[in-house]
C-alpha cells in the first residue's frame, strides 16, 4: 500500500471508533439471551440484576437495527481493516514516540476542537459552559503552549468539563437515534450521530484545509495526524467493548448506545 493511500485512509477516519466505551461492558450471557430485535423502539436499557462482580456493570441496550445484515458485513470489514492497517500503525506510533510526547500531541489536538465544543454548547443553550470552554481554551493555548500542556486541569471549574458534539446537540433537541448504522472505517453510529459527524468534521479546525480552494496535498496531513494520534486509545476502547463477547457485533452496538446515553447525562 503506497503512502498516499495510507494518508487517505487516515484522513477519512478521524474518529474511528469513539463508540466503544471502556466504562461499560456487555454481559456475554445477556448478548446471547437477549439480543435486540430490529424494531422501531428508541433506546432502552435493561440491566442484569446480578452482575458477576462488583467492578463491572453489565447491560443490554436496544436500538432499532433494520440494516443488521449490512451492518454486520460492514462491521466484519472494519474489524479486518483495524487489524491489518490501523493496528500496526497504532503500534508503530506508540513505539516511535514516548508517552509524554503522545500526551502533548493529544492535548494539542483536543484543544483545537474548541469550536466543536463551544458551538454545540451554545446550540444546546448552555452558555455558562460556553464561557468555561472559552476560558479553558485561552488558558491552555497561552499558558499551555498551544495546548500541549493542559493547564486547565489545575483549575477546578475547568478540569472536568463535559465533552459534547453535534450528535449530542441533536439529542438535546429531542431527536432520537433513529436506525443503528455501522459506517465504513468509522465504526458504530446511528442515523442521528452519523449526520452529527458531518457537523463535527466541519467545525474542527484540523479539517479546515479541505475547504481551501484548489488542490493541496498538505490538507491531508492534519486529519491524518489527528487520526494517528487517536488510534491507540480508540482501538483500546474498541477491544474492550468486544472483549470476551460471544457476539462482538451486539457487544459493540450495546456499548455504543450505552456510551452515548451516559455522555448525554453528564
Amino acid at each position: 500500500m503506497n503512502k498516499s493511500l495510507c494518508l487517505l485512509l487516515l484522513a477519512i477516519a478521524p474518529l474511528l471508533t469513539q463508540c466503544a466505551s471502556t466504562k461499560k461492558r456487555t454481559s456475554d450471557a445477556s448478548v446471547v439471551a437477549k439480543a435486540p430485535a430490529a424494531d422501531s423502539k428508541e433506546t432502552a436499557v435493561k440491566t442484569v440484576a446480578e452482575p458477576v462482580d462488583d467492578l463491572d456493570e453489565y447491560s443490554v441496550v436496544e436500538i432499532s437495527d433494520p440494516l443488521e445484515r449490512l451492518n454486520r458485513a460492514t462491521f466484519w470489514v472494519n474489524d479486518k481493516m483495524y487489524l491489518v492497517i490501523f493496528r500496526p500503525l497504532s503500534k508503530g506510533y506508540e513505539k516511535v514516540l514516548p508517552r509524554a510526547v503522545r500526551k502533548g500531541i493529544d492535548n494539542a489536538f483536543e484543544n483545537a476542537r474548541f469550536p466543536v465544543r463551544v458551538v454545540n454548547n451554545a446550540l444546546q443553550g448552555k452558555f455558562r459552559r460556553v464561557g468555561q470552554e472559552t476560558e479553558k481554551f485561552l488558558l491552555n493555548t497561552i499558558a499551555g503552549v498551544g495546548g500541549i500542556f493542559r493547564v486547565s486541569e489545575k483549575v477546578p471549574t475547568l478540569a472536568a468539563l463535559r465533552e459534547t458534539d453535534t450528535g449530542m446537540t441533536f439529542a438535546v433537541w429531542g431527536m432520537g437515534h433513529g436506525a443503528y448504522i455501522v459506517i465504513p472505517f468509522l465504526g458504530p453510529s446511528s442515523l442521528r450521530d452519523g449526520v452529527g459527524l458531518i457537523g463535527d468534521y466541519a467545525l474542527n479546525p484540523v479539517n479546515w484545509g479541505y475547504f481551501s480552494p484548489g488542490k493541496h496535498d498538505w490538507t491531508m496531513i492534519p486529519p491524518a495526524a489527528n487520526t494517528l494520534r487517536a488510534l491507540p486509545s480508540q482501538l483500546s476502547a474498541y477491544d474492550e467493548g468486544k472483549r470476551d463477547a460471544i457476539d462482538p457485533y451486539i457487544a459493540i452496538r450495546s456499548a455504543y448506545v450505552q456510551y452515548r446515553a451516559d455522555a448525554a447525562q453528564k
